[in-house]
């Protein structure tokens, strides 16, 4: 952490990325660390980049840039553990990449790397990041709005597997910054009517095999609905908890690929995402299919999973 704030200090321009298809701890994390050095050193240019998330854009608007910006700057990349996940490719236009990240390593990319896993969301790394530094950092409501947001939405509202005593903390040090809980909670709260209508299409449309329960989000559903693919791509834990079913997953169709986010609240899934060019949590993953052909397929590997962790406990 002392490595990545003497390079902070020492670069005039920094440019902040993080991952396509960005949810809460990802905007948390690049807007929470972008207003923190923004507030620290005023003479420093910052700039968040990427694509833009509506679930929460109520934390930030992202900078359009040029590649010239690029030069003789500071890359940052928050909560990505893959490289061809980075949303932004330019990132290596930097002249240093710094990697923060609280999921499994896939790719040790970066000229400086800080990932640890007991961390349950990249925000509270950047807030943790802070409170370490607090005698030579600064940081304004704004940034304590992102990162609460972003903790509070990668931890399920503090109910996940990795929350701790240290989370707990250091959401309260948000808090007597203050932070406004409710008019986060309202803002991440707000339901469209579309959305409330894909809700009852998932209730009444999910599969369940032998332990597994999973659903398929083709174009035409997210099209029919009138839905973002962010809003699509939220409906996995609506599945997610029933009894009998360790494992849930969706498969939401995206241009060009099909997306996996995986979830378990009982057999070890990372590795699974990690044959399927994915990666993630111990029970949180993402991953992907070359095609609907292969949904079969991935359906056996994960009720060899599930068997497996049955006969371990």
């Amino acid at each position: 952490m002392q490595r990545i704030l003497n390079k902070i200090k020492s670069y005039d321009t920094i440019i902040i990325h993080g991952h396509k298809r960005p949810d809460g701890d990802c905007y948390g994390s690049q807007f929470g660390l972008s207003n923190i050095i923004k507030t620290s050193f005023p003479n420093k240019k910052v700039y968040v980049v990427g694509e833009t998330s509506h679930f929460v854009d109520f934390l930030g608007k992202v900078d359009t840039i040029t590649d010239d910006v690029y030069e003789n700057a500071l890359s940052i990349v928050v909560d990505t553990a893959v490289q061809d996940r980075i949303s932004d490719s330019r990132y290596t236009k930097g002249k240093e990449v710094i990697k923060i990240d609280h999921h499994i390593p896939v790719d040790d990319y970066g000229d400086l790397r800080w990932v640890d896993t007991s961390f349950p969301a990249c925000s509270q790394m950047i807030a943790y990041f802070y409170n370490k530094f607090k005698n030579e950092l600064s940081m304004t409501l704004e940034g304590a709005n992102a990162l609460y947001t972003g903790i509070v939405t990668d931890t399920g509202r503090f109910r996940f597997r990795g929350v701790s005593k240290l989370t707990h903390q250091i959401a309260g040090m948000l808090i007597e910054k203050g932070v406004d809980v409710e008019y986060i909670d309202g803002n991440l709260g707000k339901e469209s009517l579309q959305m409330i209508a894909l809700k009852g299409y998932v209730y009444s449309n999910f599969v369940t095999t032998n332990g597994f329960v999973y659903l398929k989000m083709t174009r035409d559903i997210i099209e029919k609905y009138d839905v973002s693919d962010e809003q699509a791509a939220s409906v996995v834990s609506l599945i997610g908890g029933i009894e009998g079913f360790p494992v849930w997953a969706l498969f939401i169709e995206y241009p060009g690929e099909i997306r996996i986010r995986l979830r378990s609240n009982g057999p070890t899934i990372d590795k699974l995402a990690n044959q399927y060019g994915g990666g993630g949590h111990a029970k949180a993953a993402g991953a992907k299919l070359e095609n609907w052909e292969q949904l079969p397929e991935f359906i056996k590997d994960v009720e060899e999973v599930i068997k497996a962790y049955q006969h371990e406990v």
